[in-house]
């Protein structure tokens, strides 16, 4: 029976599943993804094979406990956000983008915005299955609410609309990874482009010199 680090049960498996977070993460950066084995994996983490076994069966159930575990606490913030129905839809909706790109800095989620991880999210299943679904629902709702609200146009398709805006999301979240000290200049840029994106308001920003047009067309005062 291996040896316990905790004081509990619990606590043992979540020290074991932050020792296999870095232990993917450092091992994405030594080799691709394809390459990895769960020997690798157990190696790196200072686990005995037949122990990892316990916590995943292969490396793909692995992978998708991993980004579970590091979407849960995100998809529980958004959801908490995207309930407050009495609150403007494009408030709530900056606040999420906001809690989101701060998300990327947590230790396990930049796992998988590494540049090597493409494969590693590529391996995650799709729809509802995917860890990170519930944000694009919760997303949804909020334009949705915003639409019925008058506070965003009526556009065709909202679950595409957001699809698209997620890849905006993704970006956001891949430059955070890189370098965490463009967050504050991240999130910003990531709220002005999507609220440009599906809000109807016209007005200037009078602290930024920014106007939005109800095309949802950004211009600065220099363009006149």
């Amino acid at each position: 029976m291996p040896r316990i680090r905790a004081a509990t049960i619990e606590e043992h498996h979540e020290m074991v599943w932050a020792d296999l977070t870095e232990a993917v993460r450092r091992l994405l950066l030594e080799r691709d993804y394809d390459s990895i084995t769960m020997g690798h994996i157990a190696t790196e983490a200072g686990l005995a094979r037949n122990t990892l076994y316990n916590y995943a069966a292969d490396k793909k159930t692995l992978v998708l406990e991993l980004a579970r575990r590091a979407s849960r606490p995100l998809a529980e913030q958004v959801s908490a956000i995207a309930a407050r129905s009495r609150q403007p839809a494009a408030e709530r909706l900056r606040e999420i983008i906001e809690v989101i790109l701060a998300g990327s800095t947590n230790h396990a989620m930049r796992l998988m915005f590494l540049p090597s991880a493409g494969p590693l999210v590529a391996d995650l299943p799709d729809g509802h299955d995917n860890p990170f679904t519930a944000l694009v629902v919760e997303v949804e709702k909020v334009v949705r609410d915003g639409i019925a609200g008058g506070e965003f146009r009526d556009v065709d398709d909202v679950q595409l609309t957001v699809e698209l805006l997620s890849g905006a999301m993704r970006a956001g979240c891949d430059r955070i990874s890189r370098d965490p000290a463009s967050l504050a200049a991240t999130v910003r840029a990531a709220q002005r482009i999507t609220l440009a994106s599906i809000g109807i308001d016209t007005g200037i920003d009078a602290a930024k010199g920014v106007t939005t047009h109800d095309n949802g067309v950004v211009t600065t005062a220099k363009d006149g």
